[in-house]
């Protein structure tokens, strides 16, 4: 049943009219979507230059069947109404930048910064459009990059694990004898207690609870190596998290970065790598300690409000929808 007040289905059912026939009457008559000036181009792109401001964010995000489309918003809106500066179909930075660059060059050079992620294209836009301003590559992207690495540790002892118990299934199988798991001292087996160690290796030591903490223990005296890897992991976000000098965080990065390189562990090269590709932009963060919350949680505004019309039939409509509320 639907609980929203305002729904279509239910004025519909109060009215006693088909819903499909006021769905119909609302975009055609009362929304004024077919007077909207940027109707004819939606689907492809929507600019609104009068809310380019000083700081920003870019990102994509899908709006029906893996569609993407990159985002700027303006971060002092605060996600609500003259959010939205720019919505255009697609990623590839070469039609991204001749849109943007339509924006008089006057009003591009008043942004100071900019907040991203990784992307390559996501750089290359924001230089060409935005030449006066500061890059900021975001630090959750680079901590989930760390994160991830840690994970990737945890999955391979896992496989294994499941790998060698199914050999002893079969081998207890074979001999015509019951199979039991060996478990350790918090109940869990060597399958569980990889499996369930999951959330735990995402946070800091100091917000597990008691049973994580006993978790952890036996993890890491089992798993030597996914100590080491979540140990630097929570180096890197302790660097970001209480450091507010930008060089004094230049040079424990750089520390982080030896540290990472003896530790030959090739998930941590592979980051160190990213890291060293955007190290200046990184190290911008604690310029204004900026990120690109503001551009994620906009992402979620809008899958919460695709969610409420049960998916995008209709792209350029949506959209219409979305800039009426935020642009």
């Amino acid at each position: 049943m639907d609980n929203n007040p305002l729904s279509t289905s239910r004025i519909a059912k109060l009215y006693k009219t088909d819903i499909r026939r006021l769905q119909k009457a609302y975009k055609d008559k009362l929304s004024g979507y077919n007077d909207w000036s940027q109707k004819s181009h939606a689907e492809n792109w929507l600019l609104f230059s009068k809310n380019l401001g000083f700081y920003l964010s870019i990102d994509e995000t899908s709006l029906s069947n893996g569609e993407l489309y990159t985002i700027l918003t303006n971060k002092y809106a605060k996600g609500g109404p003259g959010a939205i500066v720019a919505i255009i179909k697609g990623t590839k930075s070469e039609d991204i930048i001749k849109r943007l660059n339509t924006i008089p060059v006057s009003r591009r050079n008043m942004v100071k910064e900019i907040t991203l992620d990784m992307a390559g294209s996501m750089n290359l836009i924001a230089k060409k459009c935005f030449p006066k301003a500061t890059i900021v590559t975001d630090r959750f992207h680079v901590q989930m990059l760390a994160s991830d690495a840690v994970q990737e540790q945890r999955i391979k002892f896992r496989w294994k694990a499941i790998d060698l118990e199914n050999e002893a299934i079969s081998e207890a199988k074979k001999l015509n004898q019951k199979f039991h798991s060996y478990t350790f001292s918090n109940g869990d087996t060597r399958k569980q207690l990889l499996a369930r160690s999951r959330f735990l290796l995402f946070k800091s030591s100091t917000k597990w609870t008691k049973l994580q903490v006993q978790r952890a223990e036996i993890l890491f005296k089992e798993y030597p190596t996914i100590q080491e890897t979540y140990l630097l992991a929570q180096k890197l976000s302790y660097i970001f998290e209480n450091n507010t000098d930008k060089d004094i965080a230049r040079v424990k990065l750089a520390k982080w970065y030896n540290e990472v390189e003896s530790s030959g562990y090739k998930a941590f090269n592979t980051i160190s790598k990213s890291i060293y590709n955007h190290y200046e932009s990184i190290l911008n963060y604690f310029n204004n300690r900026s990120t690109n919350a503001s551009a994620e949680s906009f992402n979620a505004k809008i899958k919460d409000f695709r969610r409420q019309f049960r998916g995008v039939r209709d792209i350029p409509f949506f959209l219409f929808r979305l800039c009426k509320l935020y642009a």
